[in-house]
């Protein structure tokens, strides 16, 4: 009997949508959304999906399923939970232990030494690099919110709206959201990439692998020269080790920062005790007669000695089984259009493996920071759950912080916006600011300060977005950095 009212409560469940849905093209607009939305503006599936058996899928809470445990899915259900459609409806599932945490600490605070008081988790759960509540495994329980933690997504049905996880379990999902951020490229094998010794720093386990070697380290190499580089560099300073930075490029952060910015930044790092290599290839690393890293072979034949090497030579979209989805030609990564939608309806992209519309610049992109993360989350949610449709214009932004452990003689902090093309104009000496304006066509671009204070750091993005026209001739001649910031606010007044 329960059996038999469950089926006809099945049919007429699928009856009720098929008419709504009926109803709801009759009002669609553009990109097909209704325009018909009850009050409170509750969800409505974009796909409808047979109700089986909850035995027959390892996750109860199936209607918005992401698969993905970094930043990204930490600010996706912190949305969910503002919209009021998280508990008993969400679930995450991802590789990672823990709960989704503020990725960028990995490189900065967590590699502090023991005696200069580390990073650790709880601390840094999302969403406090924001401001926001920290999200413990606790709040995810509270919230109704289904975690699957350490299990991967191998496969997925996108007929049958399922997926299935390196352990064999089944999921199923009424609308998904792709959040699975990057994986750190490697050094071959074959050359010694995969040797006792050697680091990537992408997950917790990453960096406490690392940490590890550090306890024992006296000579570190780190292969790379941007942003993981040169945090990492400046962590090793702390820990009182030699350390040898090595890379093929002329000078540090070469797509971003100008040949006399970086030789600022090198400088500093020297006087801290790092050693550069600058525009040399490594032909492989070398293993000692335990097994262990022992040295970094270059192509020229000289070698390097370490017992611990860190390599941040970047990273590759972790598409995994959501190359089905449809991939980005231009820039990898999963094709979404402005509100993070795939070309598959009810799928999303978030995050470092989604390359979106850049609206300001007219291209498409694939951005890897911590900042699109939580913008492009919370977009998607607010565009799948709402009916905003507006779309996702995203002003590019960059920072780091770095030797802002105890007892630092020097924190180092800078952050850019906006588009680094056309002429350069820097002002300041590093002592500690420094700022960079980038102009094309009369207009600025883009801009970059060190050491600012936080009202100048609140007019970059302004600065940034509006792209007003400016003098370089008179910010050219400003005798301080405040005084050129000055000229740049005010040219938004014209």
């Amino acid at each position: 009997m329960q059996r038999s009212c469950y089926c006809y409560y099945i049919i007429l469940k699928t009856a009720v949508r098929r008419l709504m849905a009926s109803v709801s093209s009759s009002l669609s607009i553009k990109h097909g959304r209704s325009l018909w939305r009850p009050r409170s503006q509750i969800y409505q599936p974009s796909r409808s999906f047979v109700v089986a058996s909850s035995s027959s899928f390892a996750n109860d809470n199936s209607e918005f399923v992401i698969v993905g445990g970094g930043n990204a899915a930490g600010y996706a259900a912190r949305t969910f939970v503002e919209h009021g459609m998280a508990n008993g409806k969400l679930c995450i599932v991802s590789k990672e232990a823990y709960a989704p945490y503020e990725r960028p600490a990995l490189t900065k605070g967590y590699l502090f030494p023991p005696d200069k008081k580390p990073a650790r988790l709880p601390g840094f759960h999302t969403c406090v690099g924001s401001g926001g509540e920290r999200q413990t495994p606790e709040w995810y329980k509270q919230q109704g919110i289904e975690m699957l933690h350490e299990d991967p997504v191998t496969d997925i049905d996108m007929e049958k709206q399922t997926l299935t996880t390196n352990s064999g379990k089944l999921l199923k999902y009424g609308s998904l959201i792709v959040a699975t951020g990057c994986t750190a490229s490697r050094f071959p094998e074959k050359i010694g990439g995969n040797l006792p010794g050697v680091h990537y720093i992408r997950d917790v386990a990453d960096a406490d692998s690392l940490i590890s070697s550090l306890e024992k380290a006296q000579k570190v190499v780190v292969v790379g020269g941007g942003y993981i580089g040169m945090e990492v560099a400046a962590a090793t300073v702390g820990w009182e080790l030699d350390t040898t930075v090595i890379f093929p490029e002329e000078h540090l952060l070469q797509r971003l920062f100008t040949p006399s910015l970086a030789q600022k930044y090198e400088e500093l790092y020297k006087e801290n005790g790092v050693n550069f290599l600058k525009g040399v290839s490594i032909k492989n690393i070398e293993a000692g007669s335990d097994g262990r890293v022992a040295a970094v072979k270059l192509v020229d034949g000289s070698t390097i000695e370490a017992d611990t090497i860190i390599i941040g030579i970047g990273a590759k979209p972790a598409v995994g089984p959501f190359h089905k989805v449809g991939l980005s030609t231009t820039v990898g990564g999963i094709q979404v259009d402005g509100q993070f939608r795939t070309g598959v309806p009810g799928i999303f992209a978030i995050g470092d493996v989604a390359a979106f519309p850049l609206k300001m610049y007219d291209r498409i992109a694939r951005v890897e920071h911590v900042d699109h993360a939580r913008r492009s989350a919370q977009h998607c949610v607010k565009s799948l759950l709402t009916v905003q449709t507006h779309t996702y214009d995203y002003l590019p932004h960059f920072y780091s912080r770095v030797f802002e452990y105890e007892g630092s003689p020097r924190k180092v902090w800078w952050q850019f916006y906006g588009d680094n093309v056309g002429e350069i104009v820097e002002i300041g000496s590093f002592d500690p600011k420094i700022v960079s304006f980038w102009i094309e066509s009369g207009k600025l671009k883009g801009v970059l300060l060190e050491s600012g204070s936080p009202e100048e750091f609140q007019l970059l993005p302004k600065l940034a977005r509006s792209q007003p026209v400016i003098d370089k001739a008179k910010l050219q001649n400003a005798s301080s950095v405040e005084e050129a910031l000055q000229i740049a606010q005010t040219s938004l007044q014209v």
